[in-house]
């Protein structure tokens, strides 16, 4: 059964990362009546991925829906990381308007500009919510001005530009229009979605148009397109035209029709224009892709999706331990599934490596995009090795262009002087800095180089106090050189098991990465050694024993903790003739080419 248009309402949330999005969600779910009293309900329910709940961050954008007073109200989840922005591309596509969450406390961020931007080129309406107004450093007043700052910044319409405004709690589970009265429910928020945002347009009598959007994986049904029904009625059965991204025609029959209900999908045998659905029917569907009628085939125009800034290689484990940890380890592993990622993800692209070996050049928006690649396929079973990231450049009116980042910093003012003087060496230009209450907010323009390796240095230098955020800005013509490592690496020279010992003995000589018990083998970097160059060691030295008894006890061993680098730490330490070996059990930092 179709669900009548007019009271269809299609709407995307999007915000910068961590102001709520999700949890949000779930309190719309609530209040919509969709539960039981007392029934059990998850946190972050749209955070399916295992990493999503881990970092408290949306990496892949979800559908849902729920009823609320005889409407259908579709929910699109976007991501707030602008690593993560081909989706939020993609999937805006399908919305009829959109929720634009801003922290009470912290304003508009970079991403926050980012996703606006690019709901604002599709002349979506907006409705502004002001989330976390029970936070004790909520600035209210302060935040709504920014956002129309930022609305004016990018010279939205004078039609947006009169946006609504609501005043939450998603912690809480509270709207209202009027933050002195804070409200008991979300009802508010509810019926101005319903007032403020239009029903889908589209003629139900015209050939079926479906714009793939985004792309989803049944075990029995294969690849499932995600879109919105521009136009048409599509039923279980029906033979359709696919329009691929190359312009070509590929027949296909619709053999399974999917609403979303909540975070479920369900089976449907028909559905009308403005509904967002999931379809199977052709295994090899990918995002861009239209499904129209054979007989009258009207492709919708193909998404324009910015290019990738960063990339790196992605080769074979060639290590003295590879192949014992992982399940896919050859290079046709590796490719296989670099490109079954391609096909979901359009903001990833991948190369054949010409003439340096087997592998493949993996290009994306971010570090944080390519390692969230990266920590899936290791969970997944693979085991491979990466390059240190490289920016993109480009050649213009025979000029090297480099990409730039807006980043934006907040510090307490104490650390002020020092991050300054960091960014100074990594080539930043301030743009901007406010201070207030004891913290500072600087706003800078980077080259993505400078960016590399920076946050886990930024965090040490605020000890751990700093929040650090950033954007897209540009592409500008070329800086020169970027110092980035200022250290050396220790070196095992010997294969073998770690032994306190000796490494108590190479401590004072750096930080160490592996602790007593770990094995090593040769080549591989167990260490930051104090100095800039590289020093050779041998962690796996034991004592000499002798058969003359001590006086007294031999001096205690105390180690300092080994320093447990997470993968982005990892990728941000390696030197260009260095690679971090990526395993299901472990990640191990090594050089290219050792010998002792």
């Amino acid at each position: 059964m179709q669900i009548e248009q007019s009271k269809l309402r299609n709407i995307a949330i999007i915000a910068h990362v961590d102001h709520g999005k999700t949890t949000l969600v779930d309190q719309l779910f609530k209040a919509s009546g969709m539960f039981r009293d007392n029934q059990v309900v998850e946190e972050r329910m749209m955070d399916s991925i295992d990493l999503e709940r881990e970092r408290g961050i949306t990496i892949a954008s979800k559908n849902g829906s729920f009823r609320y007073r005889g409407h259908w109200i579709n929910i699109i989840d976007t991501p707030g990381h602008a690593d993560f922005g081909g989706q939020v591309e993609r999937v805006l596509k399908m919305a009829d308007g959109a929720l634009l969450l801003v922290d009470a406390a912290e304003g508009p961020m970079p991403q926050t500009y980012f996703v606006l931007k690019k709901a604002l080129s599709l002349r979506l309406p907006i409705i502004v919510v002001v989330n976390k107004i029970d936070k004790p450093a909520a600035r209210i007043d302060w935040t709504v001005n920014g956002v129309f700052d930022l609305f004016v910044r990018l010279e939205a319409p004078h039609e947006i530009l009169d946006f609504p405004i609501i005043y939450a709690s998603g912690r809480l589970g509270y709207a209202s229009e009027d933050w002195h009265q804070p409200g008991d429910s979300m009802t508010p928020l509810l019926d101005m979605i319903i007032r403020k945002i239009p029903a889908p347009a589209g003629d139900p009598s015209a050939p079926l148009q479906i714009l793939v959007s985004s792309i989803d994986y049944s075990p029995y049904l294969g690849r499932l397109g995600i879109g919105k029904i521009t136009s048409g009625v599509l039923s279980t059965n029906k033979e359709v035209a696919v329009v691929l991204r190359d312009g070509r025609l590929a027949p296909a029959r619709i053999t399974k029709v999917y609403r979303f209900e909540g975070t479920q999908k369900v089976p449907v045998e028909e559905a009308g224009t403005g509904e967002i659905v999931a379809v199977a029917g052709m295994d090899e569907i990918t995002v861009g892709v239209t499904y129209t009628d054979p007989l009258d085939p009207r492709p919708l125009p193909p998404m324009v999706i910015d290019p990738p800034t960063i990339s790196m290689n992605f080769i074979p484990n060639d290590s003295p331990f590879a192949g014992r940890e992982g399940t896919y380890v050859t290079s046709r592993h590796l490719a296989d599934r670099l490109r079954r990622e391609t096909l979901s993800d359009v903001a990833l692209l991948v190369e054949e490596l010409d003439n340096r070996g087997a592998g493949y050049k993996v290009s994306g928006r971010g570090e944080l995009h390519l390692s969230i690649l990266i920590e899936r396929m290791r969970r997944e079973g693979y085991e491979f090795q990466v390059t240190r990231p490289q920016v993109i450049f480009l050649e213009r009116d025979g000029q090297t262009l480099e990409p730039f980042e807006e980043l934006v910093v907040d510090v307490d003012e104490p650390y002020m002087g020092r991050v300054i003087e960091m960014l100074g060496v990594r080539r930043g230009q301030m743009l901007a800095m406010q201070t207030a209450n004891g913290m500072a907010r600087l706003t800078y323009k980077i080259p993505t180089r400078g960016l590399l390796g920076f946050r886990s240095e930024f965090l040490t230098e605020t000890r751990g106090m700093g929040i650090m955020n950033y954007v897209f800005y540009g592409y500008e013509p070329h800086v020169g050189d970027i110092r980035q490592r200022k250290n050396g690496a220790m070196v095992s020279m010997m294969a073998g098991t770690a032994v306190a010992y000796a490494l108590f003995n190479l401590q004072e000589r750096g930080r160490l990465f592996i602790g007593p018990g770990a094995e090593v083998y040769v080549g591989q970097i167990v260490g930051e050694h104090c100095r800039d160059n590289d020093l050779t060691v041998n962690p796996a030295k034991g004592k000499k024993l002798t058969n003359v008894r001590a006086a007294g006890s031999d001096e205690n061993i105390i180690l300092t903790p080994a320093t447990q680098l997470t993968l982005e730490d990892c990728i941000a330490f390696i030197n260009d003739d260095e690679l971090v070996e990526i395993t299901p059990a472990n990640i191990r930092l090594r050089k290219r080419a050792f010998r002792p």
